[in-house]
């Protein structure tokens, strides 16, 4: 038995994940070793904890992520965590890169982001991308409180950022709800795990990841993650608040 699965087995017979033993195990090891170091990644970086954000990197690399890829996971977390903890992330890949070179250890850099075509309407590819993750177009009363920010989501976040190609809308969205998990930010995370069904998460794939923030990052942000988790899929189920699946068949 692997550290990790024996890990995870731990958690989940505390009951941090809610899961039985081998239930929990199977559900954290069908994310894959790269979408583990996604989550680990991720949430470190939103943390600010450059010890674990570093162990994370170095897996991360270990399983095949090219450098770039790696980059680009720290560069996205600017938008959900800030300038401060991204450009401080960006500062433990140099230290972590500079270190492996040292040992000998030659990472592969791996390809540069594609380039959108030169007069890319990018406030349309923006929106595109937008509503392709949340499943419709985006609407209510934040946008017309502050359209501002509408537009730095369509044309920044979902254009500028969502349309680097380093990453799949899957693996950027495990990487969002990583980092909300962890700050934390509840309503944004239900909202993003809404996202992960949308772009292609199954359910199975989510309580994995749950699982993997239990044993890889913390109970903490395990729990917020499977609460926010039962939310959203009870409301996809129609469900009430505070009532079991079960239940509502009754």
């Amino acid at each position: 038995m692997t550290r990790f699965l024996a890990v995870v087995l731990g958690v989940c017979l505390l009951g941090i994940a809610g899961f039985s033993g081998q239930a929990c195990a199977s559900r954290a090891l069908v994310l894959d070793a790269r979408e583990q170091s996604i989550v680990g990644i991720a949430a470190f970086a939103a943390m600010g904890d450059t010890d674990r954000l570093k162990k994370a990197l170095e897996e991360g690399m270990n399983s095949g992520m090219t450098v770039n890829e790696a980059r680009e996971i720290l560069i996205q977390m600017y938008a959900y965590a800030g300038f401060p903890r991204s450009l401080t992330a960006l500062d433990t890949l140099m230290t972590l890169l500079d270190e492996r070179r040292a040992r000998g250890i030659r990472d592969n850099v791996g390809r540069e982001a594609t380039p959108l075509p030169e007069g890319t309407d990018i406030r349309r590819v923006g929106t595109a991308n937008q509503t392709a993750i949340i499943g419709r177009p985006a609407s209510g009363r934040v946008f017309e409180f502050a359209p501002a920010i509408d537009t730095f989501l369509k044309e920044h976040l979902f254009g500028d950022i969502f349309s680097r190609d380093l990453l799949s809308f899957r693996e950027r969205k495990l990487a969002t709800v990583s980092a909300l998990a962890s700050l934390p930010a509840p309503e944004q995370l239900r909202s993003h795990l809404n996202c992960c069904l949308v772009v292609g998460w199954n359910r199975e794939e989510l309580h994995g990841f749950v699982n993997v923030l239990a044993a890889r990052v913390g109970s903490r942000e395990a729990r917020l993650a499977e609460l926010e988790l039962g939310r959203v899929l009870q409301a996809r189920d129609g469900v009430a608040p505070g009532r079991s699946t079960k239940e509502s068949r009754k």
